[in-house]
């Protein structure tokens, strides 16, 4: 969870997931489908696949018994370098560097190099990192190569920040060679794109349903899992939207205006709101694939998109849980 998530957005899911499923096999005999509603609004949902996929794998194949060394580690589905030295080092000890964005800040900044997109670049970075873990660590402290990584992990978090770094705070600050900003490469600039969707509510005696749609299986981006119905903005333009939120992923800043056939019926409803919801429901487009009205009441179990997921709770038409955080 913690791939490319700060830990704040984490902790929620982290301890919801663990309620739903404690243990490997409680993961491993779920759908996926499941594991996706769990998932749901962390984004990087192909993060869940592939933990779904260990899991199995695990349960099936090693007979239960989860890989010890960060080379073990690696034959497991979605199982990287950065993941498996983390996993290897701080639950089992193993003396193997963990490299991410900020232990790579820190590295460069000690050593007084910039940022280079390159794989030789971060090869660099990996051999330093790799001595400062072998030269700190002696094998004689518990723990002490999972200490040796979190601790690196966190000072890039908490002092040698991006941005401003509190270079008078740093317990290495005598040993850096850059003592501030180090150069690096421009990030590549963040697109902005304008979206519309459809929200439409219908009631069938007592239960109420809601229209989404789901995304083919072979969708190159979030495959089979649930949003709402676009429309093209074209045919809403001049229409007041009922929510208006923005939505970043990656370098995509989705600016989402959602229509409701409730918010542009006239007050009392009737045939008028019947007239709107069609009409709003024939601009989605014929070729958009599975529609599916969905029980309100299922929607916490359903694998949603982050972008519905959020829409759906800003305009209460599904609940946001509320998960203590474990002590």
């Amino acid at each position: 969870m913690l791939q490319q998530t700060r830990v704040a957005a984490v902790i929620e899911y982290y301890n919801e997931f663990l309620r739903r499923f404690p243990t490997l096999v409680s993961l491993a005999l779920a759908t996926e489908a499941e594991v996706l509603a769990a998932w749901s609004g962390l984004g990087y949902y192909n993060r869940a696949r592939m933990l779904h996929k260990a899991a199995q794998f695990i349960v099936g194949e090693r007979k239960g018994r989860l890989p010890a060394t960060a080379v073990e580690l690696r034959t497991l589905p979605g199982i990287g370098e950065y993941t498996a030295a983390a996993i290897a080092s701080i639950a089992f000890g193993e003396r193997v560097a963990v490299v991410d964005g900020n232990v790579e800040r820190v590295i460069l900044r000690l050593t007084g190099q910039a940022g280079e997109a390159t794989a030789a670049a971060r090869t660099a970075v990996r051999d330093v990192a790799q001595r400062l873990m072998l030269g700190a660590v002696d094998g004689t402290t518990a723990n002490a190569a999972g200490d040796q990584n979190q601790a690196m992990m966190e000072l890039g978090a908490t002092v040698c920040l991006p941005r401003k770094p509190l270079c008078s705070e740093c317990p290495v600050r005598a040993q850096c060679a850059t003592r501030g900003e180090h150069v690096t490469v421009p990030r590549a600039a963040q697109r902005s794109l304008p979206v519309a969707c459809l929200l439409d509510l219908r009631k069938r005696g007592a239960i109420t349903e809601v229209l989404l749609e789901k995304r083919a299986k072979d969708a190159v981006v979030m495959p089979s899992m649930f949003e709402l119905p676009l429309i093209p903005m074209r045919e809403v333009e001049g229409m007041e939207p009922a929510l208006r939120v923005r939505h970043a992923i990656t370098n995509t800043n989705y600016y989402v205006q959602v229509f409701s056939p409730r918010r542009l019926a006239p007050p009392g409803g009737g045939r008028h709101a019947v007239g709107a919801a069609d009409a709003l429901r024939e601009l989605v487009p014929a070729d958009s694939g599975d529609l599916r009205w969905v029980r309100t009441a299922q929607l916490s179990g359903m694998p949603l998109t982050g972008l519905a997921r959020k829409i759906l709770q800003r305009l209460q038409v599904m609940e946001k849980p509320q998960v203590a955080i474990a002590e």
